[in-house]
């Protein structure tokens, strides 16, 4: 009878320990998906129709596909207006993975006016005196802004 009870006493300690471990492990997995999960790509006011289309829709294309597209078509728009740029300004590609933040004047806590997306192309128009912002033109839209440097590539052509 006594090792009946004790046999008892460690089968409900053994499943106890069980419960609590497995439950810790679904917790921890849960907040680590939860932690590792990119957010969604924000929409601004500026964004084409196609933009935020593709961000309100569940089944949208991923946004490498749309880079990709994105960037023939502008690889081709780069070629007939590359003719037309000024001595000192280059086409230029983002390369900062979250895209850039374009600024109304060469200031981190200027009104921000636009949004560049990453692998996007614009156009550098000058590099402010102290090096550390270039301005620049948007692709698609003749408006002009301030990004900090060193997060564009110039493009070859």
């Amino acid at each position: 009878m006594r090792w009946k009870n004790v046999s008892k006493f460690l089968l409900g300690i053994s499943l106890a320990a069980l419960i609590l471990i497995s439950g810790g492990v679904a917790a921890a997995l849960y907040f680590l998906h939860r932690v590792t999960t990119p957010p969604p790509k924000p929409i601004f006011a500026n964004d084409t129709a196609e933009v935020k289309a593709r961000g309100s829709s569940p089944t949208a294309p991923t946004a490498t596909t749309s880079s990709n597209t994105q960037s023939n078509t502008t690889t081709n728009t780069s070629q007939d207006s590359s003719a037309t740029l000024a001595p000192g300004t280059y086409r230029a590609r983002v390369t900062w993975a979250q895209g850039l933040s374009v600024r109304s004047e060469p200031n981190a806590d200027a009104e921000r006016i636009a949004g560049v997306g990453y692998n996007e192309e614009i156009t550098v128009l000058e590099t402010s005196s102290d090096n550390s912002w270039q301005r620049i033109r948007l692709e698609n839209s003749e408006q002009e802004g301030w990004v900090k440097a060193g997060n564009v590539e110039r493009i070859e052509e």
